[in-house]
């Protein structure tokens, strides 16, 4: 079990595991560029160098991308649509140059075409990420799914619901290509009690007959500002929220855990402090 947090890579993607090793990461998680969109980064052979060189320094074996804010594999407008499936692949390239253990991913909204046809089409976009021109492409990096807090009509809030992407995905591309990434913040306000040990326990139990436990690959570890099933995406400091630290205490104790990597995206500039919080409670 290790524990790192989102890093900056403003000045230079080889810039961030520097960052990560300066607040105590074991692990990290970057964007490869602007998550907002725009121009993307080239990653050249120096950038691949210097960047593999600074994680090997630090000893960062474990380090993850994240696509960015605008993907929404349903929607309406070709152009999104069509870009998003682009920009996933164009992560997943990413990742492979430099050696990022998977590439997270949210799954977009089903507000233009309604709950039935945003699926279908979603799914076909999963499909089209690892397909073109008939021909599938292989990458050496995992695509996760995140798990999300459901608010509106955004898609993937329930282990239902991603178990049913992945099973429909995989009957036309390669199997375990997809994994998925646990977002405690999410799952919380998605109606998955995380508060004690018996909660932690019976939400694993859940996750692991309906996905399946093998396909967990990282936890993005937030404490949530808002109450269970509330269905808004709201992140909290560790301790500092509805989960609270017991909360915690039996996520990091839940032995199906005990291997993954754990990505904090808590805010106000405290993740140095949340690191030290993780570390105490893994003790």
């Amino acid at each position: 079990m290790k524990f790192g947090t989102h890093i900056s890579i403003a000045g230079g993607i080889e810039k961030a595991p520097e960052r990560a090793h300066e607040i105590g990461c074991e692990c990290f998680q970057m964007f490869s560029k602007s998550p907002h969109g725009g121009k993307s980064i080239e990653i050249t052979k120096d950038i691949t160098t210097n960047f593999k060189k600074e994680v090997k320094k630090y000893n960062l074996k474990n380090y993850y991308i994240h696509t960015p804010y605008y993907i929404n594999l349903a929607s309406a407008n070709g152009r999104i649509y069509h870009g998003s499936i682009s920009a996933i692949r164009e992560e997943l390239e990413k990742a492979d140059l430099l050696g990022a253990k998977a590439v997270v991913t949210h799954l977009g909204s089903a507000k233009d075409l309604g709950e039935k046809e945003a699926k279908k089409k979603l799914i076909q976009g999963l499909k089209k990420i690892f397909l073109l021109n008939k021909t599938e492409k292989e990458f050496e990096a995992k695509l996760l799914l995140e798990i999300t807090a459901g608010a509106g009509d955004i898609m993937g809030d329930s282990f239902e619901e991603i178990a049913y992407f992945i099973k429909k995905a995989e009957n036309d591309i390669k199997k375990n290509k997809l994994g998925v990434c646990f977002d405690t913040a999410h799952a919380f306000a998605s109606g998955y009690d995380l508060r004690n040990k018996k909660a932690v326990k019976k939400t694993f139990d859940d996750f692991d007959k309906i996905i399946g436990i093998e396909r967990l690959k990282l936890v993005h570890c937030n404490d949530s500002m808002v109450d269970l099933a509330s269905h808004i995406d709201r992140h909290d400091n560790i301790g500092n929220g509805k989960i609270g630290l017991e909360g915690f205490e039996a996520i990091l104790s839940e032995p199906r855990l005990k291997d993954l990597d754990f990505i904090l995206e808590t805010p106000g500039g405290k993740a140095e402090e949340d690191l030290k919080i993780l570390r105490r409670l893994r003790k």
